[in-house]
């Protein structure tokens, strides 16, 4: 009973020391668990910046490049309402996929870069978290497809309000000279004013008095110039002084070369100078609305990152918990152990006893009855 109570005596601190061991273990694991999943927060956060500002770069490039890749566009051009309608579809049709591929061509070999990089600095920093059986394995649990990024520039509903204005446009024209001085945004509300301002001067009905007409002249040029900059009321003023210098006759080559121009702006107006119109509003157009969607197609990029990295994280960090479950088993098993250990002890304590008892009650049974005398 002796050596039994000392054999398991012995294997119980063998145990106890074991279940020490598994403990701290499991602690380290779970502490270090806990550090790693912030460190990975970090990196995670920085790796999707960097996929932003990469993203956002290239789309201010591609931005950039717009008009050179409208100008590759080639297809059947007509000024007919639905043919018109056609060519545009096909338009951004083109551009769309266009860009998209530049696009990858220009972010996605990067952005594979950061993904692989970054996974692989995850890998190996939970490697050692791991038992040594698991260590060799845990590469099969990295994605084995390519991460590829979706930017999804969906220029149909981005440029489905865009219209396009095919129309005739003479260059020195009322309109275009007022657009070209004051710009889009004050051209309407000047030309309005000096209608009023025409209005108010009694230009509907002629004045058959020169004297009238030249003051009223020069009234709309003072009007005129108070609606554009200070080089334009320059213009009105040395227009004036030739006008009184020379007459008619600069008025009759002025109009002359005024209709020529008129005349050979409206000859070469063909289908080629209406495509080549409707190209340039298009890049216009998709300019403006591709530089305020360029911080949600970056950030919408920098989403698919995150997750995708997340994912991993997650599958590889599954390992650990195993790897915790397996621990926590073991401790377990080593409790019983200790507890059946100490069971073995007790129960062997008893019988010792109970030996030392039966032996003191033999000796003085041996002695009381067994005994002979001489």
């Amino acid at each position: 009973m002796d050596a039994i109570n000392i054999t398991s005596a012995e294997k119980k601190v063998l145990s106890l020391e074991e279940r020490e061991s598994l403990m701290d273990r499991l602690e380290f694991v779970r502490n270090q668990l806990n550090v790693l999943t912030e460190d990975v927060k970090e990196k995670i956060k920085a790796t999707a910046d960097e996929v932003a500002a990469k993203v956002t770069a290239a789309m201010v490039e591609e931005i950039k490049g717009l008009s050179a890749l409208v100008e590759e566009f080639c297809s059947d051009f007509s000024p007919a309402p639905n043919a018109l309608a056609l060519y545009k579809s096909k338009l951004q049709a083109y551009v769309e996929e266009r860009m998209g591929k530049n696009l990858a061509f220009r972010c996605s070999s990067s952005i594979s870069g950061y993904m692989q990089s970054s996974q692989r600095d995850i890998m190996e920093s939970i490697r050692p978290l791991l038992p040594p059986t698991a260590r060799g394995n845990l590469h099969l649990h990295l994605p084995s497809h390519k991460f590829d990024v979706s930017y999804d520039l969906n220029f149909a509903t981005l440029c489905t309000d865009f219209q396009g204005n095919v129309e005739f446009q003479f260059s020195l024209g009322w309109t275009a000279l007022v657009n070209r001085f004051l710009g889009p945004a004050h051209a309407k509300r000047a030309l309005i004013l000096l209608d009023e301002n025409i209005q108010a001067a009694g230009f509907a009905s002629t004045p058959r008095d020169p004297q009238a007409q030249e003051d009223l002249a020069i009234s709309m040029a003072t009007k005129l110039a108070s609606y554009t900059s200070r080089a334009s009321m320059g213009v009105v003023v040395i227009g004036g002084v030739v006008w009184r210098c020379l007459g008619w006759r600069l008025i009759v080559i002025s109009v002359s070369l005024y209709g020529l121009l008129y005349l050979y702006e409206r000859l070469t107006w063909t289908n080629g100078s209406r495509e080549r119109v409707l190209k340039q509003q298009f890049v216009d157009f998709a300019t403006q609305r591709l530089l305020a969607i360029t911080p949600i197609t970056s950030s919408h990029c920098s989403q698919q990152v995150h997750q995708e990295m997340v994912a991993t994280f997650s599958r590889l960090s599954q390992q650990v918990d195993k790897s915790e479950g397996e621990l926590e088993a073991d401790i377990w098993r080593v409790n019983c152990r200790i507890q059946r250990l100490e069971g073995v002890q007790k129960h062997s304590k008893t019988l010792r006893h109970k030996a030392t008892d039966l032996e003191r009650q033999l000796e003085a049974f041996t002695s009381q009855y067994l005994h002979t005398t001489p």
